[in-house]
């Protein structure tokens, strides 16, 4: 087996240094034009190819944008990470992705430094830290844009959909539907999400004139399993709910199936996140829709513009939130007047969005929101 031909052998060849050859590789101005000749003549001859990742990070690469996310095993990010790396490869791009895990958000700093350590161009950052004040330092200069949710501590280009508002507008949904006994079912506390997408869910309630039950309100699932855990408590309840938010797709995939497997499809669902053969279930889910490839498209773009514009004021991208209608969501509450929990065929065709239709709205401003998802 041939042996991999290294700098010292171009150098030794050209009769040059080994720093004179990387000064070639690197495309340094300041190589007499004679030296360059040589050096590249000896690299033909010899084949030799340049390690580029190793370069990359050495000297950082412009054309290398970083990737940080939740999990890549969720649905939601794994479709926000096709759409930045198609957004990357349609401008030249290349990304460098990393997985924080579902239940390590100590591991984020370390992940995000490393990326900058290898000063990659620009980093999107799907944030699950309690504070990014480790990236307020006055040497960075790392474009960074946050999506899904703001970022604790630090002023930055962020990329969200407006949680508070979507909640409310899903639990309300349920409430028009005669419902009273609606329950909540959510991942961590410790996730602004959730603590967003909880304060939409009391918020429709008051307006409803309901004093929030706590019994109704499940939060701490970080898994399907364990939603599915906290559903069955909620169900076996002595005064169960009629109706359920739940707050993210994980929660869904937990709720979903237990529903279906125990024969309890008369309890009314809305899911925040649209799922895999949410549409094809009897009843079908209705679902509040945000696109991940939405946001990941908008997050690259942003952070395009970042690199053009280093100086520009931060922003916060909306991305549209709609409530789409399919059935479980308009069943009725038993022995509601007027209601036997059939849904017309004009409702399951009901479409209802939060701003433009399929545009994200712009705003430049530090703060939109507490944070997202």
């Amino acid at each position: 087996m041939r042996e991999r031909v290294t700098l010292r052998d171009v150098a030794r060849l050209a009769a040059v240094s080994a720093k004179t050859v990387s000064r070639v590789v690197n495309d340094d101005a300041h190589v007499t034009p004679g030296t360059r000749a040589r050096v590249q003549k000896a690299i033909a001859e010899l084949g030799f190819q340049p390690n580029l990742v190793a370069r990359s990070l050495r000297v950082g690469r412009a054309d290398v944008v970083g990737l940080v996310v939740e999990s890549l095993a969720d649905p939601f990010f794994a479709r926000l990470t096709s759409a930045v790396e198609q957004a990357a490869y349609e401008r030249g791009l290349a990304v460098m992705v990393s997985s924080v895990g579902n239940q390590e958000p100590e591991r984020e700093s370390v992940i995000v430094e490393s990326l900058l350590v290898r000063q990659v161009a620009g980093l999107i950052v799907a944030p699950m830290a309690q504070s990014h004040t480790y990236l307020a330092g006055p040497g960075r200069r790392t474009p960074i844009v946050f999506v899904d949710r703001l970022p604790e501590g630090l002023v930055s280009d962020a990329v969200l959909v407006d949680d508070l508002a979507a909640a409310e507008t899903a639990t309300r949904h349920l409430l028009d539907h005669g419902h009273r006994r609606v329950a909540f079912l959510g991942s961590e506390l410790r996730n602004p999400t959730t603590r967003l997408r909880l304060a939409g869910y009391r918020r429709a309630l008051a307006a409803h004139g309901l004093a929030g039950d706590e019994s109704l309100v499940a939060v701490g699932a970080g898994t399907a399993a364990e939603a599915r855990e906290a559903a069955e408590l909620l169900l076996a309840a002595p005064q169960p709910p009629t109706a359920i938010f739940s707050s993210n797709m994980r929660c869904s995939l937990g709720l979903v199936p237990l529903l279906h497997g125990r024969g309890r499809t008369d309890v009314a669902v809305v899911s925040f996140d649209d799922f895999a053969m949410a549409d094809s279930l009897v009843p079908a889910v209705t679902v509040l829709d945000h696109d991940p490839e939405v946001i990941g498209r908008a997050a690259a773009e942003r952070l395009f513009r970042r690199l053009d514009e280093p100086d520009a004021p931060a922003e916060t991208v909306m991305v549209p939130v709609g409530l789409v209608a399919r059935g479980s969501g308009e069943l009725r509450p038993p022995g509601h007047e007027g209601g036997d929990g059939h849904v017309p065929q004009d409702s399951l065709q009901d479409r209802v969005r939060h701003g433009a239709e399929g545009r994200a709205s712009t705003m430049t401003t530090p703060h939109a929101q507490e944070g997202a998802r």
